[in-house]
């Protein structure tokens, strides 16, 4: 199966998957769950895309395993944050409601199918480099591997060092500025990024595989201008106030450097 056929039964599997997250979502009445089954959606479109993609098995079964390790890694780690304020819903769907107070299970509904489409999209480097007829394992499929391996390793140390500074009772209501968080306002989402990236660079030898700079594109978009970075940034400001206006005057707010 080529690159096209994938990325369409990609969102296919992902829009089905989000019918039945819509359902217990609204049985929780917590629409915030969508973040853990977004994460974890990833994997079963890659494991597809492995299978029925026409490129090697070698390379298919290597950016499958990435993805899932990603996959499994995130949707674990947002599982863990998002249950741990449940019954209460993430600030982002509650102001959701607000704008939709008729019907908003019926808004939410096509907000998760949107999010299915999404993924489909996000998965075109995935879809073409397991549609790449190539052999073997080549440049470019090394380049993803070292950037994908020092991106998550860092998306891990950066999720890792955040929660230990919040853990600790002395740190309650301060502004975490330890570690990667002395450099970037948001290490995480950088990091994340940088997944995008290496997805890119190891479909780049794919016929057409130029056209997969689309996913770190849009995952770029929607970090800093949509729901990363501007929904946080407003959070902290609210909760945290002038400390975290000093913070954002000393702090880079993406790209890790040094603190003024």
């Amino acid at each position: 199966m080529n690159a096209l056929p994938l990325v369409i039964c990609s969102a296919l599997i992902a829009m089905a998957m989000m019918v039945v997250v819509w359902f217990f979502a609204r049985r929780m009445n917590n629409a915030g769950i969508v973040d853990i089954w977004w994460s974890f959606g990833f994997a079963p479109v890659a494991v597809f895309c492995g299978i029925a993609g026409s490129g090697h098995p070698m390379r298919n079964g290597l950016i499958a395993a990435m993805v899932c390790a990603w996959s499994l890694r995130l949707g674990t780690h947002l599982y863990k944050r998002v249950m741990s304020h449940h019954p209460d819903e993430d600030p982002r769907y509650a102001a959701l409601r607000i704008q939709f107070p008729n019907h908003p299970w019926l808004m939410f509904f096509g907000f998760f199918q949107l999010q299915a489409v999404l993924i489909g999209l996000l998965s075109l480097p995935v879809a073409l480099a397991c549609s790449n007829p190539a052999g073997g394992i080549g440049a470019f499929e090394v380049a993803g591997l070292a950037l994908w391996l020092v991106a998550i390793g860092g998306e891990a140390v950066a999720d890792a060092q955040l929660a230990w500074f919040r853990g600790q009772p002395a740190n309650r209501g301060r502004v975490c500025g330890f570690g990667l968080w002395r450099y970037s306002r948001h290490p995480n989402y950088f990091f994340e990024w940088l997944i995008w990236v290496a997805y890119f660079l190891f479909a780049l030898g794919a016929p057409f595989g130029w056209t997969g700079v689309l996913s770190p594109l849009l995952m770029l978009y929607f970090l800093t201008c949509v729901t990363g970075i501007p929904p946080s940034e407003a959070h902290s400001l609210s909760s945290r106030g002038d400390d975290y206006r000093s913070y954002q005057r000393r702090t880079s707010p993406f790209i890790p450097w040094f603190p003024k």
